[in-house]
């Protein structure tokens, strides 16, 4: 095995890139993080350009979509780095790979892989968010039951040091020295210097997301060092990311379910379906990517917003939650076909008639979008997106009367035969401090987001003690109260990776942080303090 990687020297002229206007765009992120400022941004073309910044720069902050919800695209000084023109994109369809720019739309990459009957399985739910991004948070989304984060499609990495060395990783090719945890990797520099990086001891938690930092595991392998790095390890300035085959058809269910230990009981009974389908190979078996859910209070919100009457869904308060799940078919399938698969239960053995048996009595409440009516699939989707936009209207309404109001947001992942147990105690910590409570998410990976709605700035610093108080239960019950958004320089945040990782870990990433970047050049306060 190998443990040691050459850097090399940037291709193309090491010169300085075009600089633009600092303007309130470069300045908030999505996570609307307090005290933005920059010096300069630059937007380079290439990673010689990128080098000359980081050589030259300090500190250094890469920027992609400004979709970050923990503050971690927010600047406070230095130099805005945007990987915007770093848009290459190729597909090579007979390898099933797409080799892009950092700045690559993900919308970008799906609309051209589909063009080959090719998609980015792991891609996040934002699909306007650009590959650099997704890599460094080890992005998630609503398939990560099947497809996994987006750690599981990235084949190789080009990434930029601190001190403009170039980094070619290729997954499989560079591996940690020590078969355990706390290892390290070494980096030989152009001129002859070799680096050691070592590695944190801790052990990731066994659940299907983990955005906390840098990534250690038995064996690793160096490409992984980057994902949850949040460019504070190094700049990503392209990637090679597998692609798959289209799914023939697929189906899109809305269901919903009066009594949640009800709704979580068909939840794993889709999950166990599914996963004994990848297992076998069965052509007749159930196969569903993603199960995503919401609440009676998301409902409820949902219902004062009038988006059923916009959106045309069935919503009902008396539900206690709704299902939103996919299904993939190995064959293509007409929708006459796939209603009397659904609703008629003779005839021969298929996925759809696997599905309606496993649901039983529910699939009378059961709307699907069926192949061909892509309108109502897009329906279902919009009520999707329409739940965290209800609650951030509210907290934005709340926000002109206190200006100490602001969003208060779990991102919690607990093993699935946990998830009842962390339903319950969700629902009573916010109780106890009488804070009104939505929970929506991805129920499949058991990653939910409880969600306060605060109407005054007392609210919100309750909501802050109850996440930490949760962020304590989640890691002893197994978890991670860092899933999929990542840590950026959000202080609850960070403070819920200290609780995750301990202060022997938070020592451990500073010393694997100051192994490849020793004056703190690129992005720091992400993740952690520098000093």
């Amino acid at each position: 095995m190998i443990h040691r990687i050459v850097a090399r020297a940037p291709r193309g002229d090491v010169v300085a890139p075009r600089e633009i206007d600092v303007t309130e765009r470069w300045l908030v992120d999505a996570a609307y993080f307090p005290g933005g400022r920059a010096e300069r941004v630059v937007v380079p073309r290439t990673e010689g350009e990128v080098a000359h910044v980081v050589r030259t720069s300090s500190p250094v902050l890469a920027v992609g979509a400004m979709s970050s919800l923990t503050g971690g695209a927010t600047p406070l000084g230095g130099v805005v780095l945007s990987t915007e023109a770093l848009h290459e994109l190729s597909i090579d369809a007979a390898a099933r790979t797409a080799c892009c720019g950092a700045g690559t739309a993900l919308a970008t990459v799906q609309d051209a892989a589909r063009a080959h009957a090719l998609f980015l399985a792991p891609a996040p739910t934002y699909d306007g968010a650009c590959v650099g991004g997704a890599v460094a948070t080890n992005a998630a989304g609503a398939a990560t039951f099947k497809y996994g984060a987006m750690r599981a499609a990235v084949r190789a990495l080009t990434v930029v040091l601190a001190d403009g060395c170039v980094l070619d990783i290729e997954r499989g090719t560079v591996t940690a020295h020590g078969g355990h945890a706390g290892g390290w990797f070494e980096i030989e520099r152009p001129g002859g210097d070799v680096t050691r990086v070592p590695l944190p001891t801790y052990r990731d938690p066994v659940v299907p997301k983990c955005s906390a930092g840098y990534r250690a595991a038995d064996g690793m392998d160096l490409i992984d060092l980057f994902f949850g790095s949040e460019g504070t390890l190094g700049i990503v300035v392209a990637a090679t990311l597998d692609l798959v085959p289209q799914p023939p058809a697929s189906i899109s269910c809305w269901l919903p379910v009066r009594d949640e230990a009800e709704g979580l009981r068909l939840v794993g009974a889709l999950r166990d379906a599914s996963r004994e389908t990848w297992r076998s190979g069965d052509r007749s078996g159930l196969d569903v990517p993603s199960i995503e859910h919401f609440d009676r209070r998301c409902i409820e919100l949902l219902l004062a917003d009038g988006v059923d009457r916009e959106q045309r869904v069935p919503l009902d308060a008396r539900d206690a939650l709704v299902l939103l799940f996919r299904v993939e078919l190995h064959e293509a399938l007409g929708p006459e076909a796939a209603v009397e698969q659904l609703f008629d239960p003779r005839g021969a053995d298929t996925p759809l008639r696997r599905l309606s048996a496993l649901l039983g009595p529910h699939v009378e409440r059961l709307e699907a979008a069926l192949p061909g009516e892509s309108s109502k699939a897009t329906r279902f989707a919009a009520v999707r997106e329409a739940v965290p936009l209800a609650v951030n209207h509210r907290v934005r309404d709340a926000r002109l009367r206190d200006p100490g109001v602001h969003k208060v947001a779990g991102d919690f992942v607990v093993p699935f035969d946990r998830l009842g147990e962390a339903f319950a105690l969700y629902r009573r910590a916010f109780a106890e401090r009488d804070l009104d409570l939505a929970i929506w998410g991805h129920i499949g990976d058991g990653n939910v987001h409880p969600n306060a709605v605060p109407t005054c700035a007392a609210d919100v610093a309750a909501g802050r003690d109850v996440l930490l108080a949760l962020g304590a239960d989640i890691v002893r019950m197994g978890g991670s109260p860092l899933a999929e958004h990542g840590v950026g320089r959000h202080p609850v945040k960070q403070e819920l990776l200290r609780l995750l990782r301990g202060a022997t870990g938070i020592a451990a990433m500073r010393a694997t942080k100051r192994a490849l970047d020793p004056d703190g050049r690129l992005a720091p306060g992400v993740l952690f303090p520098w000093t």
